[in-house]
């Protein structure tokens, strides 16, 4: 037992000083998104969606919740950020080809028809990014919208 309680004392003092140290935060400036929302003008509606939904992992602007303050959940939420950023960043989105954002486009219409995004581990801690069927479908035509306007995606018939 004597040598149980030292495991635990042990593992408390780890903790406790693991707080000191965590990730750097992805606190951008949200004038970083304007030249995505000025090339892909989402109505009103879409823009709060982005806002509360996607944001948060696929910006340089996140609203960090007050258990990233917890270590290891902070180097969790980072991972989530930086792999977010990966796949698709509105911040950067003026470095991107035409190609490549008609390409992100796409990969956003599936993620968001088959209900991949936003994550259900997201979806658990933000209950306004729950996306209804209504919103799910004014994001798909405004993205629809967007690829047309690249002109890469044939027009519907």
């Amino acid at each position: 037992m004597k040598i149980l309680k030292k495991i635990l004392l042990a593992l408390l003092v780890l903790f406790v000083i693991a707080q000191f140290f965590g990730p750097k935060k992805n606190e951008g400036d949200l004038k970083s998104i304007e030249p995505f929302l000025a090339e892909t003008n989402p109505p009103a509606d879409v823009k709060r969606i982005l806002e509360e939904t996607c944001y948060d992992c696929h910006s340089d602007v996140t609203r960090y919740p007050w258990y990233n303050n917890i270590t290891p959940v902070n180097f969790w939420l980072a991972s989530h950020v930086k792999d977010g950023k990966k796949h698709l960043n509105f911040s950067d989105w003026v470095d991107n080809s035409t190609k490549r954002k008609d390409h992100k486009f796409e990969e956003l219409i599936e993620m968001v028809e088959e209900k991949e995004m936003p994550l259900p581990s997201y979806t658990w801690t933000h209950s306004e990014a729950k996306l209804s069927d209504a919103q799910i479908a004014s994001v798909i035509n405004w993205a629809k919208t967007v690829r047309i306007k690249y002109g890469l995606e044939p027009k519907a018939e």
